[in-house]
């Protein structure tokens, strides 16, 4: 979500959390009793993610899978279907890609949603009752005390220096340039990035521009293509719309248009 609503919101990790989370974040899906599908698009980072009231599923080959509580939501390279058969709560934990398995102490691998084992999933009892009764913040404290608990800074310097540069950029740097940031060779930083999150440079930097154009579409759908795609780094307008076709499954002028008749849609308040 590219900003917060009175059923999202979003929280800062502790100081010795930030070198692998970006943020906490808890969101209410509200819905009848019947199940009701929905799509989550692509961004650049790996989610921990918590599940409370509804049963959560993932479409797989046409097939509706269920996802236990907790699940990884790895990085996409296309939009996943999701389904909640009532009123869901998720509360989630927003990684960086190159420090999400450090921190959990799990070998690194790119599937886009996976189920693993983990010590993290025996909070879920005690997260569920501060969900059930409102306490949000309880809850999200209650996640950061474990990961500082449990995790020990260890993040490769050339790693956490390539992370840094390449989310300033918004992925808009090319590979030789984080490269030089990081004072690594291509090679081995590419080697690093790769046995860390199961991706490589180029595949993290793609989804992070593609975040930036989605974020900016979805708060400003009249946007100027030929502008944003200057702004970010794009070749041209063409290339801008391929990544996002890429990722997304439409164009940026399909989905700017969807939002529009959307928001059009919806009765006055």
């Amino acid at each position: 979500m590219p900003f917060a609503t009175a059923h999202h919101r979003e929280f800062d990790p502790p100081a010795p959390l930030r070198d692998a989370i970006k943020c906490f974040w808890w969101h209410r899906r509200d819905a009848d009793a019947a199940a009701t599908a929905f799509e989550v698009l692509p961004d650049g980072y790996v989610e921990i993610i918590f599940t409370f009231g509804a049963a959560c599923s993932v479409c797989r080959d046409e097939q509706w899978q269920h996802l236990p509580s907790p699940f990884m939501m790895g990085l996409l390279n296309q939009p996943a279907t999701l389904r909640a058969d009532g009123r869901l709560d998720i509360l989630a934990v927003r990684c960086h890609p190159w420090a999400v398995f450090d921190l959990l102490g799990l070998p690194a691998h790119d599937a886009q949603v996976h189920m693993f084992e983990h010590p993290i999933a025996g909070l879920q009892a005690t997260l569920a009752r501060h969900v059930d009764a409102g306490r949000i913040k309880d809850a999200i404290a209650c996640l950061a005390t474990f990961f500082v608990d449990t995790h020990t800074p260890s993040l490769d310097r050339v790693l956490s220096k390539a992370g840094t540069v390449m989310s300033a950029a918004n992925g808009t740097l090319p590979v030789s340039a984080v490269a030089a940031a990081a004072h690594a060779s291509v090679r081995t930083l590419e080697r690093k990035f790769k046995q860390s999150s199961g991706h490589t440079v180029k595949d993290v930097s793609g989804l992070m521009r593609f975040e930036q154009v989605r974020n900016r579409l979805f708060t400003s759908p009249g946007t100027c293509l030929a502008g944003l795609a200057q702004d970010l780094g794009y070749t041209d307008q063409s290339h801008l719309s391929r990544e996002f076709k890429r990722y997304s499954g439409t164009t940026p002028s399909a989905f700017a248009r969807r939002l529009m008749l959307s928001r059009l849609s919806k009765p006055a308040r």
